[in-house]
Formats: C-alpha cells, sequence, structure tokens
C-alpha cells in the first residue's frame, strides 16, 4: 500500500528557524494533542483544508530547493500538526532525497515510541516542544498525559542521540511559571540534553 499524508502547508526558504540552513517547512494534518493556545488549529478536524502526498510526489515538489538545501546545509523540517505520527511516510521520503539534505522533526514526542524509534536513523535534528515536564501541567494544558514524552525522552537518551535534539520550554501564561520551566530543563539537562530554546507564548486574550 502506497504511503499517502495530509498537508496543510508548505513553507519555503526558511532560514536558521526550522534547523541549520535554507529549510522548507513541511506541516502535517493530525496531532495528538489538543493544547489550549494552538498555533496551527487547522491540523485538527476534517474540514478538508489540506491537500494529499505521497512522499514521491511531496520529494518532486520541494526538490525545487536542492541547491539552497546542499549549499547551506540545509533541508526539509516535517511539522504540524505531529509528524511521527507518519514515520513510514518519512522513511520513504528519506529514500528519495538521499543522505545530502538535512531532515527535521517538529515534535511533541507525545506518540508510540515504535514510531520514534523508526524515524531517529532517517532524520538529523529533532525540535522537541515539551510544553512542561510535569504530569499536571502538561495534561491541564495539552488535554493528554505525557508519559509517552517521558518514554520517548529516554529512547532518544539511550540511542545517544541528545545533541541532535533542540528542545523547546515555553513560560506559558496560566499553566505554568519560571520555576517550573526551569525544573523541565534540569529534568532534561540530567538525560543528557543540553540545546534548549526558552521563550514565552505571546498569548492574544480577547
Amino acid at each position: 500500500m502506497k504511503q499517502r499524508a495530509k498537508i496543510i502547508g508548505i513553507a519555503r526558504h526558511r532560514l536558521s528557524t526550522d534547523g541549520d540552513g535554507v529549510t522548507t517547512l513541511v506541516a502535517f494534518h493530525g496531532c495528538p494533542l489538543r493544547c489550549r493556545y494552538c498555533l496551527n488549529p487547522q491540523s485538527l478536524g476534517d474540514s478538508g483544508r489540506f491537500y494529499e502526498y505521497s512522499p514521491r510526489s511531496l520529494y518532486e515538489e520541494v526538490r525545487i530547493d536542492e541547491l539552497y538545501f546542499i549549499a547551506t546545509n540545509g533541508g526539509v523540517t516535517f511539522g504540524g500538526g505531529e509528524p511521527c505520527l507518519r514515520p513510514q511516510f518519512i522513511w520513504e521520503f528519506r529514500q528519495l532525497c538521499g543522505p545530502a539534505w538535512q531532515l527535521n522533526l517538529e515534535t511533541s514526542l507525545c506518540v508510540p515510541t515504535a514510531n520514534v524509534e523508526a524515524l531517529l536513523p532517517v532524520v538529523n535534528t529533532l525540535i522537541i516542544d515539551i510544553k512542561d515536564i510535569n504530569p499536571a501541567i502538561y495534561c491541564s494544558y495539552t488535554g493528554h498525559s505525557n508519559d509517552l514524552v517521558h518514554d520517548n525522552l529516554r529512547l532518544i537518551a539511550d540511542a545517544g542521540r541528545q545533541h541532535d535534539c533542540i528542545v523547546r520550554i515555553p513560560l506559558i501564561p496560566d499553566y505554568n511559571t519560571d520555576s517550573d520551566r526551569e525544573k523541565s530543563r534540569k529534568a532534561l539537562d540530567a538525560l543528557g540534553f543540553s540545546r534548549f530554546d526558552l521563550f514565552t507564548y505571546q498569548i492574544r486574550k480577547h
């Protein structure tokens, strides 16, 4: 059965925002979380606001920027939604683009560990939006347990891939504090993660 995936958008010529060099961001439809301040609500539901691609058709569309990828050590960043729901699609895409492109994932890691295990051999960088390590805060904000997140962090650590990860630890208004965020950073540091992106969600309240 040929792999096909729903994709809500493709953004070209991104520079040092989704990994090294010039990247193209490919955003998948579908996410297990229901974050209170979701940045891509179009990735949820089934409103028809997406295009369907095979790995081959996606490759043919994004390869227009191959010279930029190779010259800048860039490539394709898969986001969403949640790209780790599509490990076979991404694996097949890697076979098409070969090793010269960087493949990055923007992920919550809230997926089965088998998915992450399948993706580790074919991706270069994981950009992990951790939300908060505290289970109560995480559940309150996302509507989901973070047990899988913890399992996948340990999987990555056991594979020795911590330095290939950028972990985003946000300050989320009304959900966590600077102290909570520091506890998350220390817990991740204890697992060997060292590249952190600390920032604050900018929320527009009406």
